[in-house]
C-alpha cells in the first residue's frame, strides 16, 4: 500500500468512527438517566480520545444566575484588590444587585445601560449580543457588542489597577456605535444630586460617577443619556466604594487609554510570574491564564475566598487550600506563602478534624513545590495546633477521631471515614516534611502517632464497607451508619457521598492501586456518581429547572486518581469536559454547581459564580496533563516525576507543539517542548530537567490515531520505548534532547 492510500484508509476510519458517534449521542435525559457516564463514554471511543469539540456540542453554554440580574456576573478587580465590582455578562450594567440573602456582600450603586430610542436593556435580547469575550481571550478587559433596530453599540469594561482607582473598584467602560445610550444609576437618594465637573457626588460627598463630556445628566430620573458616535467613544466610570475627593481628572480619551493599557500590563506581568504553558489549542491557552486572573481577582488581600459579590465571599479550608495550592503548582510561591496563614487561622466548628488534615495535606505539598522551610520555622505555632489536634483527641475506646459532621452542609455527626482518612494522611505526610527539614525526632514523634492510628482506621474500614452491592459501598459514614445509594443522585444525601467520596483518593490508605480506591472509583463510575468525567448532586433549591446538577469542583481528587493510574483518555473527560461545560463560554468563569439541563436554547444556570475551586480544578488538571509529580510508594516523600504524560493526542498533530516553561516540581523547575514532525516521521523533546533527581522519571510521547512510536534515540541515557510511546529518562541531567521515530499504524485506533 502507498503512503498516499495508507493516509486515506486511515482517514476513512476516522470519519467513520466520528459519523457513528455523532449519529449515536444520547440526549441529554438519557445522559441523567444513565448510571453510566455516557457521554464520557462516547468520548473516549473517539479515535483520538477526548475533545473539546466533542463536549462543546452537547449543550448550550452557561449562562443564567438565580438573581434579578439573570446574567452570570464577572468580577473585575485589582490583583487582590479589596474592592471587588461587576459587571452583569451581557453587558446591561456594573454593579447590579441581586438583592437576595444569597448574594449578600454584594457592593456598589446600580448602573443600568438602555438603548436605542426605546430604551431597551443592553444585552437583554440574546440574539442580537455577541460577547462577552476578553481581551486577547484572557485579559479582563469584556467586550461586548450588542445590535438594536439597526443600531450597533459595542461596550468595553475593565477594573483599574491603579491607585487610588484600584481601591474604590472602578470600572471604567466605553461605549461606540450610534443611536442614544442611557446610563441610569438605580438608587434611591434622600434628595436629588446634581454632577459638578463631570463627576456624580453622593450627598454624604463620595465621587460614584465620573464621564465624559458627551454625556448630560438628568437630575430627576438620575441618569445619564447622550448620542453615540462611531468615532469618539461614550467614556463613564463608576465608583463601586464611594470615592471622597474633590477633583478628578479630565475623563478623556487619553487618561481612559492609560488606564486601559495598566491595565494590560499589569495582568501580563502577572501571568510573566509563573509557568508559561503554549498548546496547540488557543482555547486551552487563554482558560488557564484567564482562570489564574480570576482567581487572583476573587483574593482579598491574603485571603483565597470561595467567591466574590456573594455568600461565599469567605474562606474554606478544603476548597480553599485546593486553589492555594494550584498557585503554588503553577509558580506563584510568593502569593501562595502570604495565603497560608490565613488558611490555618480560619476555623469552622464541627469539622475541626476534617480541616486539620487538609491544613497539613495543604502545607506538605507547598513544601515539596517550593523547598520554603522558614515559612514552617515562623509559623510553628499555627501547624503544631492541627497537629496536636489529630495527635491527642483519638477516642481510646475506638482509636479514631470523634464524631463530627458529615461535611459542611449536613450536620448531622457521624464517624467520618473523610476526617480520619484525611487526617491521618495530614500527619503522615508532614511527618515526611519535617524530617526533610532535618526536624527529625518531631517527625518521628508524629509518624509514630500516625502508625498506631493506621490499623484503627483500616479495621473500622473492615467492619463498615458493604459488600452486598456490586462494586462494594464504603462510606463516609462508618459502623453501618450510611447505607449504599443506587443511584447516587437520587438522595441527597446519595449527592454528598458522591461529593465527599473523592476526598478519599490519593490519601495513603486509598493509594490508587488499592482494592479500596477501585471500589469507590468504580461506585462513583458505576452508580451515576459523573457526567462528562464530572461529579454530580442532586440540588434542593426550587430555582433550578432540574434537581440534577454538575459540582465539578469536587472532581479533583477522582481525576488525580486517573492520573496516578495512567488512565489518560478518562482524565481527559473530566479535562474537556469542564472545558468546555463547567465553564462560562470565553470567559472561563465557574460556579459550584451548573445544570446540565438548559433554561433555554441561549444557556443553562450556574450557582454564585465565580470560584476559585472551580478555578484550581481546571489548573490541576491541565498541570498533571503536562507535568506530574507524585508519591508512588507512599512514603510521604515525591519519588517520582513524569512528563508530557496525559497529553490529548491531537496536540502532536504535524506541525504543533507544546511548551512548558518553569514548571515547578517537588524536584525543581522543569521546563519541555516537544515538537512534531509526522510528515518527517519524527517528534523531538526537548528537556530542562530538575537540578533534584527523581528515583524515577519518564517522559511520554502521546501521538494522534494512526500513528506509533517505532524507536528513539537521545542525547543522554534513555531505555526502550513501550508501546505507548514512553521511555525511562532516569539519571540524566541537565538539558535532555530526545527524538521519537514514528511511522503510521494500520489500525487508527491503537
Amino acid at each position: 500500500m502507498t503512503r498516499r492510500a495508507a493516509g486515506l484508509t486511515i482517514a476513512c476510519l476516522v470519519l467513520a468512527c466520528i459519523c457513528r458517534v455523532t449519529a449515536d449521542m444520547p440526549t441529554v435525559q438519557q445522559a441523567l438517566n444513565s448510571r453510566t457516564d455516557i457521554w464520557g463514554e462516547l468520548a473516549m471511543k473517539q479515535p483520538n480520545g477526548p475533545t473539546y469539540d466533542f463536549f462543546a456540542k452537547l449543550l448550550p453554554p452557561l449562562r443564567y444566575v438565580n438573581a434579578t440580574f439573570r446574567h452570570y456576573p464577572i468580577v473585575l478587580s485589582a490583583p487582590s484588590g479589596r474592592v471587588k465590582a461587576r459587571l452583569i455578562s451581557n453587558g446591561s450594567a456594573v454593579n447590579d444587585l441581586a438583592r437576595t440573602y444569597s448574594w449578600r456582600s454584594e457592593e456598589g450603586n446600580p448602573v443600568i445601560f438602555y438603548v436605542g430610542k426605546d430604551e431597551e436593556v443592553f444585552g437583554s435580547d440574546l440574539r442580537m449580543l455577541e460577547g462577552p469575550k476578553y481581551e486577547k481571550g484572557y485579559l479582563p478587559i469584556v467586550h461586548n457588542r450588542y445590535r438594536h433596530k439597526g443600531l450597533v453599540v459595542e461596550q468595553e469594561a475593565f477594573a483599574s489597577v491603579e491607585s487610588p482607582y484600584a481601591e474604590h473598584g472602578t470600572v471604567f467602560i466605553s461605549f461606540r456605535g450610534s443611536g442614544k445610550l442611557v446610563a441610569l444609576l438605580a438608587m434611591m437618594p434622600e434628595k436629588a444630586m446634581y454632577p459638578k465637573n463631570c463627576v456624580l457626588f453622593t450627598p454624604e460627598g463620595g465621587a460614584i460617577l465620573w464621564f465624559g463630556g458627551d454625556w448630560k445628566w438628568e437630575p430627576g430620573a438620575q441618569r445619564l443619556f447622550t448620542e453615540l458616535s462611531p468615532i469618539r467613544p461614550a467614556l463613564l466610570a463608576v465608583f463601586t466604594k464611594p470615592m471622597t475627593t474633590q477633583s478628578l481628572p479630565r475623563l478623556d480619551l487619553p487618561f481612559y487609554h492609560s488606564q486601559r493599557q495598566r491595565c494590560v500590563e499589569v495582568w501580563e506581568n502577572l501571568l510573566s510570574q509563573g509557568m508559561r504553558v503554549e498548546t496547540p489549542e488557543r482555547y486551552v491557552n487563554n482558560a488557564w491564564k484567564s482562570l489564574i486572573i480570576g482567581t487572583f481577582q476573587v483574593v482579598y488581600d491574603d485571603e483565597m475566598r470561595y467567591s466574590a459579590g456573594n455568600q461565599y465571599a469567605k474562606m474554606y479550608v478544603g476548597e480553599g487550600g485546593d486553589a492555594i495550592r494550584a498557585l503554588a503548582l503553577w509558580g506563584y510561591k510568593n502569593d501562595s506563602r502570604r495565603m497560608l496563614a490565613p488558611l490555618m487561622d480560619y476555623k469552622r466548628e464541627g469539622l475541626l478534624f476534617h480541616q486539620a488534615g487538609k491544613k497539613l495535606q495543604m502545607l506538605s505539598h507547598y513544601y515539596w513545590l517550593t523547598g520554603d522551610s522558614s515559612w514552617f520555622k515562623e509559623n510553628r505555632e499555627r501547624w503544631m495546633l492541627q497537629v496536636e489536634r489529630l495527635m491527642n483527641s483519638r477516642e481510646p475506646e475506638t482509636g479514631l477521631l470523634p464524631r463530627e459532621q458529615y461535611c459542611g452542609d449536613i450536620t448531622t455527626h457521624v464517624y467520618s471515614l473523610n476526617s480520619n482518612v484525611n487526617g491521618y494522611d495530614g500527619l503522615y505526610q508532614f511527618s515526611a516534611v519535617l524530617r526533610d527539614m532535618g526536624e527529625n525526632s518531631e517527625a518521628e514523634r508524629i509518624a509514630k502517632s500516625a502508625k498506631e492510628w493506621r490499623p484503627h482506621i483500616m479495621d473500622a474500614i473492615e467492619k463498615s464497607i458493604d459488600h452486598s452491592t456490586d462494586p462494594p459501598f464504603v462510606p463516609i459514614a462508618l459502623f453501618g451508619e450510611e447505607k449504599p445509594y443506587d443511584p447516587l443522585t437520587a438522595t441527597r444525601m446519595g449527592s454528598y457521598w458522591d461529593l465527599m467520596a473523592p476526598y478519599l483518593l490519593g490519601t495513603e490508605i486509598f493509594r490508587h492501586n488499592s482494592k479500596e480506591t477501585e471500589w469507590v472509583k468504580a461506585y462513583l463510575e458505576r452508580k451515576g456518581g459523573l457526567m462528562m468525567g464530572l461529579v454530580r448532586t442532586r440540588p434542593n433549591a426550587s430555582f433550578w429547572v432540574t434537581n440534577q446538577n454538575v459540582n465539578a469542583l469536587y472532581t479533583l481528587r477522582y481525576v488525580n486518581t486517573l492520573f496516578l493510574r495512567d488512565e489518560v483518555d478518562r482524565a481527559l473527560v473530566s479535562f474537556y469536559g469542564m472545558l468546555a461545560q463547567g465553564l462560562t463560554k470565553d470567559t472561563f468563569i465557574g460556579g459550584e454547581g451548573t445544570c446540565p439541563v438548559p433554561m433555554d436554547d441561549f444557556g443553562r444556570q450556574i450557582s454564585l459564580p465565580p470560584n476559585t475551586a472551580a478555578n484550581a480544578f481546571f489548573l490541576w488538571m491541565l498541570r498533571n496533563i503536562l507535568i506530574q509529580d507524585w508519591d508512588m510508594d507512599y512514603d510521604g516523600t515525591p519519588d517520582t516525576l513524569r512528563l508530557m504524560f496525559a497529553t490529548p493526542r491531537l496536540w502532536m498533530e504535524d506541525g504543533k507543539t507544546i511548551e512548558v516553561e518553569r514548571a515547578p516540581t517537588a524536584f525543581g523547575e522543569v521546563s519541555v517542548r516537544m515538537t512534531s514532525h509526522l510528515s518527517k516521521k519524527y517528534v523531538v523533546a526537548e528537556v530542562s530537567l530538575p537540578p533534584r533527581m527523581p528515583q524515577k522519571m519518564l517522559l511520554r510521547c502521546r501521538l494522534p490515531a494512526g500513528w506509533r512510536v517505532i524507536s528513539v534515540e537521545s542525547s543522554g541515557r534513555i531505555s526502550q520505548v513501550d508501546h505507548g510511546g514512553t521511555i525511562d529518562i532516569t539519571g540524566n541531567r541537565g538539558n535532555l534532547v530526545v527524538k521519537f521515530h514514528v511511522a503510521p499504524h494500520s489500525n487508527p485506533s491503537k
